[in-house]
């Protein structure tokens, strides 16, 4: 019997080029399921449903060249992956809500570099009843005021600071019981809350969320420690509702924490789950990720979630149309 040994080799060679396609995929999977997001692993778990694309890629490409094995594994992946981030695209069912409406806005301005004219005209143009928004400053206020966005929504609790600290919360309805939460213990982003009396509806604290973000190794530590701190669902009290800039995705177990407490995704729940919040809209190279989310009472049905343009930031705002129970 002869062997040809050149096809022994090449035989070998594309197995072993097969399990290590696969072998990324799969251990990204691992990571993700388990829970894993630790230190650079942080900011890779944010792009989770591209692996999930890749996942299906490899799984192809062992199906292509025969290797069984190498194929089982990337099939085992593509599935776990697409199982945590394909539900985010399909809309879920809604709770029988039958109050008033609240259409809700969140964004982040860019060390308040972001267009007020847009912001003012989104405002007005969708008839926004509540406006969260992230890294607020005071030339920022004052444009935005010059702009009418006092009119629309008179009701305030601001804190206005030069850079990214800044925090608001505007509103159509009467605000009480205002304040406002430092994270990293008055070192980090600032969070301004408050309860609007919503006319016909029950009462609803909402609060303008801002963690830090997981940009440096060194602050992987804060980062968790301010989304631990987020402030949890109250199932059996008062609705509460957080939006803003989390620098999390689903992806990310804190998140996920402070979501089984009670609260729900509204872009999730409407189906729109996958669409890009931050990353390349002022013209970084980077993929979309969705770090900007309104997470709202589990009783609130969500009615829509749409993401909108807003020149010069690289967040892109939230709107979502709610029914209060």
């Amino acid at each position: 019997m002869i062997v040809d040994v050149r096809s022994v080799r090449s035989a070998r060679l594309g197995t072993a080029l097969c399990w290590l396609a696969v072998a990324p995929t799969a251990l990204w999977a691992a990571v993700r399921l388990i829970g894993l997001d630790r230190g650079p692993l942080v900011q890779a778990l944010a792009f989770t449903p591209y692996a999930a694309g890749v996942g299906v890629l490899t799984l192809l490409l062992a199906l292509a060249l025969r290797r069984w094995w190498p194929a089982a594994l990337a099939a085992l992946s593509a599935v776990a992956l697409l199982g945590v981030v394909a539900p985010r695209a399909v809309a879920a069912s809604q709770p029988a809500a039958d109050g008033p409406t609240v259409r809700l806005l969140t964004a982040n301005l860019l060390a308040g570099g972001a267009d007020a004219r847009t912001l003012v005209e989104l405002v007005r143009r969708h008839d926004v009843d509540v406006l969260t928004v992230q890294e607020f400053t005071p030339d920022a206020q004052s444009a935005l005021d010059r702009l009418g966005l006092d009119r629309l929504l008179p009701h305030r609790q601001l804190n206005a600071e030069v850079g990214t600290p800044g925090s608001g919360l505007y509103s159509r309805w009467p605000l009480s019981d205002v304040g406002l939460r430092h994270n990293l213990n008055g070192w980090g982003f600032t969070q301004a809350y408050g309860t609007v009396s919503v006319p016909g509806g029950p009462p609803v604290r909402v609060e303008s969320a801002h963690p830090s973000a997981p940009y440096a190794l060194d602050q992987v530590g804060a980062w968790r420690a301010d989304l631990t701190a987020q402030p949890p669902a109250t199932p059996d009290g008062g609705l509460r509702i957080l939006a803003g800039d989390f620098n999390a995705t689903l992806d990310h177990s804190p998140l996920r924490a402070l979501l089984a407490t009670g609260y729900v995704d509204a872009a999730d729940a409407a189906g729109e789950g996958l669409t890009g919040t931050w990353g390349p809209y002022d013209g970084d190279l980077i993929p979309p990720v969705t770090i900007d989310h309104v997470l709202v009472d589990r009783r609130i049905a969500v009615r829509s979630v749409r993401v909108l343009p807003l020149p010069n930031t690289d967040h892109r705002p939230v709107l979502a149309t709610l029914t209060l129970p």
